[in-house]
């Protein structure tokens, strides 16, 4: 079964430009993962400091494998003093 997982990201204030790059770097080599079925990243446009992931992965295998990636774990340390708090990452199941 395919999981949605969406992650909320809030920059500190200053930081976003930097986030923002982190965030586009890691798209690459996520949507390269063979579980990934989507990996896309937004900038809200009401509110400057939030990021959200919105990603499709093929089963929670592949969501574990992807958090064990070096390329998710540079981006966590990178991002790590950007952050005004920790991500809210939440997975979905589609309803309909």
């Amino acid at each position: 079964m395919t999981v949605k997982v969406m992650a909320r990201l809030t920059a500190r204030v200053g930081s976003e430009a930097a986030l923002a790059s982190i965030l586009r770097d890691l798209c690459a080599p996520s949507r390269g993962e063979v579980a990934c079925l989507s990996y896309e990243v937004f900038h809200n446009q009401d509110e400057p400091l939030e990021f959200v992931t919105v990603e499709q992965w093929a089963d929670q295998a592949g969501v574990d494998a992807h958090m064990a990636t070096p390329h998710v774990a540079l981006a966590i340390e990178l991002a790590s003093e950007l952050l005004a708090q920790p991500p809210a990452i939440h997975r979905f199941s589609q309803l309909a």
